[in-house]
């Protein structure tokens, strides 16, 4: 009994902790968040995470096999891609890599959120395409967080 409540208690201390990494000036994140549509033939990607559920965990999130960064609880990235090809966002999970297909159109802005999900040692991250509607406003509450750094 004792050892349920102790493992319990770990799990609870490890989703509701805080982690950070680095961010974005606030000139970069407001410009980001302005949601221009993107010229020059290229598709903007936001990639947010919102929400404290999890917040001891950063996963890693990657767009073809290159690493964007480390999520952390409430804040985004934001990429611009060539437009009119498919992408596949993958992001760390417990046992393996979670992945997701965008398409993207030229011209447009796509969102996709990720979540921490209950796993059996550690948390685990899935990846979900949103609205433009809904990602728009999660993200305006969010931080920018610098890109390129992944733990693995």
């Amino acid at each position: 009994m004792k050892l349920r409540i102790l493992a319990t208690a770990l799990m609870i201390s490890i989703m509701s902790g805080c982690a950070s990494v680095p961010l974005e000036d606030s000139k970069t994140t407001n410009k980001a968040k302005e949601f221009s549509a993107p010229t020059n033939e290229k598709s903007g990607l936001y990639i947010y995470r919102s929400g404290s559920f999890g917040g001891a965990l950063k996963k890693d999130v990657w767009i073809d096999g290159e690493c964007i960064g480390e999520t952390a609880p409430n804040i985004f990235f934001y990429v611009e891609l060539l437009g009119d090809k498919d992408y596949k966002v993958s992001t760390e999970s417990e046992f393996s890599p979670n992945d997701l297909i965008v398409k993207v159109e030229a011209g447009k802005n796509y969102f996709v959120q990720q979540y921490i999900k209950f796993g059996a040692f550690v948390g685990g991250a899935g990846l979900e395409l949103v609205d433009e509607e809904k990602g728009k406003e999660e993200v305006s509450k969010l931080k920018m967080a610098k890109q390129g750094k992944c733990s693995k």
